[in-house]
């Protein structure tokens, strides 16, 4: 009847909207205010379209339940449309094994990322990665992101801010046309570590989008053979660490005239260095003015805020102001006090104790991890480290390992306290005291990430030790226990 006419027309309306969105988005990348605006403007209406299309449904499914409406063929159609957006690769917001209950209406829910007007071919990984719903930082961002507009995010560790400039910057490159052999995503970070994690996640996200090349460069390798593969397949995506970007950069073997996406991971890290800081300024100068800018921390302080808007033109701001939210709500945070010489026997009794899937252990310097690291091996605990000592050959060899479950436990500097996201991590401990709050976020932030269970424990030995875990318990609004000879397992590990 008509409820079946208007919902067709409204469902026509709904994918003509989102098809002109994606025509316009792949023609009108620079920035032109005008065009950025136009953009926004086309997916507000398709977003108003799919909220009404929702009311119409569930305005006549109620009808329907309450015997006012007795039109089968309409519930038939609306099933059938759903049906198929299911079998479709695209079919995100319904459950990773496919099997969305009938009567559910998924296939257009407002919460699933098929909302964003995705490319299918990027809709077909998330489902393959196992992503059901946007984070609520990803809610925020992606939107504004898609749209070429610059973004500056502060959100807790394991909420998917990686995925916001990923999809985001995917979704933007068109692989068939004049991009094809150009840097236009230039993505920096400050570890070989993360470096290779984001481009890992680059290549997860583009596994249907086989011509979107993706390149990683750090320092460690020898520096040819990164010349060697720009000159022969120039990547349209390079993450990489800002001394070595640089390097091929001055000697014109990276060319970034053609960059349209600038992103910063860790942001705050990089631009509280100074060295690091001129090593990004002058990257920045390389590119062209009119770009996408788009930043991420889970630390932004009001400091170091301003000096990431000189990089930005009227910027997306995105900000925790009450850090207390910055805190994992599935962490449960412990701390024992001992001295200097119980910590290894201690570490022992924990490492027996606890029940977990992987362990991070984190110590103040390199001499500390490979000492401790050497006495867990001998204790016959399945132990790797990883610091900036070592070959970078090793290091990434070592973080592959433990990614991977080869190893069970990591002993680690704060080299890889910022970023790195290994999934079955559920315990930190701290057997060194981080030197401030924001570090001791970085480093809890490695357990518990995505809303999962966590545990974090922290030794504490000394005045200045305890005056830390002062300042994070006052900072983060955060209630610090004192470990109990009995800890419930369920309230770490995932059921």
């Amino acid at each position: 009847g008509k409820h079946r006419e208007d919902n067709q027309l409204i469902l026509y309306i709904n994918h003509t909207l989102a098809d002109v969105a994606t025509r316009l988005l792949d023609r009108e990348r620079g920035g032109y205010l005008h065009s950025k605006f136009f953009l926004l403007l086309i997916f507000l209406l398709c977003r108003l379209v799919q909220t009404l299309t929702l009311a119409d449904i569930f305005f006549t499914g109620s009808q329907k339940d309450m015997g006012e409406t007795k039109d089968n063929d309409y519930e038939e159609e609306l099933l059938d449309y759903e049906e198929e957006e299911e079998k479709a690769p695209d079919s995100v917001g319904a459950k990773v094994n496919g099997e969305a209950a009938k009567n559910n209406y998924v296939g257009i829910h407002s919460s699933g990322f098929r909302d964003f007007l995705l490319k299918p071919e990027l809709l077909r990984a998330i489902v393959d990665s196992g992503f059901e719903h946007p984070s609520e930082v990803q809610h925020e961002c992606i939107p504004q992101a898609i749209l070429g507009m610059d973004v500056i995010c502060q959100a807790k560790s394991g909420m998917g801010k990686t995925a916001v400039f990923v999809l985001s910057t995917l979704q933007q490159i068109d692989s068939t046309t004049s991009e094809k052999g150009q840097v236009v995503s230039l993505v920096l970070c400050h570890t070989r570590e993360l470096a290779y994690q984001i481009c890992h996640e680059f290549e997860r996200f583009s596994t249907y989008l086989p011509d979107i090349k993706v390149a990683v460069f750090y320092g460690g390798v020898n520096i040819k053979v990164h010349k060697e593969l720009l000159k022969n397949e120039c990547p349209q995506v390079v993450v990489g660490t800002p001394g070595r970007i640089l390097a091929l950069a001055r000697d014109k073997d990276l060319s970034l005239k053609n960059v349209r996406h600038f992103i910063l991971d860790e942001c705050d890290k990089m631009l509280e260095s100074l060295d690091m800081r001129r090593d990004v300024q002058e990257i920045f100068k390389m590119t062209p003015h009119d770009k996408q800018v788009m930043m991420f921390s889970a630390t932004l302080s009001k400091e170091i805020r301003p000096v990431c808007k000189k990089f930005m033109q009227d910027p997306t701001e995105i900000y925790v102001d009450k850090e207390a939210k910055l805190t994992l709500h599935g962490l449960v945070q412990h701390y024992i006090k001992l001295s200097e010489l119980e910590k290894n026997r201690k570490l022992n009794d924990l490492l027996d104790a606890l029940d977990f899937n992987q362990i991070v252990i984190f110590v103040k310097s390199v001499s500390r991890a490979a000492e401790l690291n050497k006495l867990l091996v001998e204790c016959n605990f399945p132990s790797i480290c990883i610091h900036s000592g070592m070959p970078q050959e090793d290091r990434l060899t070592r973080y592959k390992g433990f990614k991977e479950g080869h190893k069970r436990i990591l002993v680690a500097t704060d080299l890889v306290g910022r970023g790195i996201d290994i999934e079955r991590v559920n315990i930190v401990i701290n057997y060194d005291m981080p030197d401030s709050a924001d570090t001791y976020l970085h480093r809890v932030g490695r357990a518990g990430r995505f809303g999962t269970k966590g545990l974090a424990i922290t030794f504490v030995s000394s005045a200045s030790d305890s005056d830390v875990l002062n300042q994070v318990q006052e900072r983060f609004m955060v209630d610090i226990k004192e470990l109990p000879e009995q800890i419930d397992t369920s309230t770490y590990m995932p059921s």
